[in-house]
């Protein structure tokens, strides 16, 4: 559980970003993935992150420090249908950066939203994360709009074409911020990591 989480700063580049001084995981996903309103779940906050149905309103590196022992960072997301061509390489840009040269990164959690056959730039995006040895996980979102069944079948699509390419699955969370669903494994898979790496949170 997150006792205490406090917006620290908004970066428009890596070069900006808080020192690199406490473990960072990061969330990312599609515009409408539902990524603010997960972030403010987890934090048990309604508006630590912005929420908002007009795509790309994140367009900085967002951090907040959690329990003053690791970070939460909100990214600019990609797959945008409603922002110019020259903002979508700008956020481009901005996130590959990010991924690439922050030495605390931990893990990166790509948000998916569950309603959704696995879309090409979703794949594109976790096969340059693969490439580029950014460790990372899956968490689908908005998973109370799916029956039982309609969800275990979603999911199963989603790792069966993973594993066309994939020699083995990254971690898979489910997450619901209306059925409270999925705070309690994500944030314990946080632990376990900052444990692995001997750092206590």
């Amino acid at each position: 559980m997150i006792r205490e989480i406090t917006f620290v700063k908004s970066s428009p580049s890596v070069e900006t970003c808080p020192e690199e001084s406490l473990p960072e995981y990061a969330f990312v996903g599609r515009s409408n993935v539902g990524k603010s309103s997960l972030i403010n779940y987890l934090a048990g906050q309604k508006k630590l992150a912005k929420t908002s149905s007009k795509p790309g309103l994140t367009q900085l590196i967002n951090h907040f420090i959690v329990d003053n022992s690791w970070y939460m960072v909100d990214l600019p997301g990609y797959g945008y249908a409603k922002v110019s061509k020259s903002k979508r390489r700008e956020f481009s840009v901005i996130l590959s950066n990010y991924l690439q040269k922050r030495k605390t990164l931990i893990c990166l959690f790509v948000l998916i939203d569950c309603r959704h056959a696995p879309l090409a730039n979703d794949l594109d995006f976790m096969r340059w994360l693969g490439e580029n040895r950014i460790p990372f996980a899956i968490c689908f979102t908005k998973t109370d709009k799916l029956s039982s069944s309609a969800l275990n079948k979603a999911v199963s699509l989603y790792k069966n074409t993973l594993l066309k390419e994939w020699e083995s699955l990254p971690p898979v969370f489910l997450s619901s911020t209306t059925q409270n669903r999925g705070k309690e494994e994500l944030l314990d898979y946080i632990t376990s990591l900052n444990e692995s790496i001997g750092h206590q949170s």
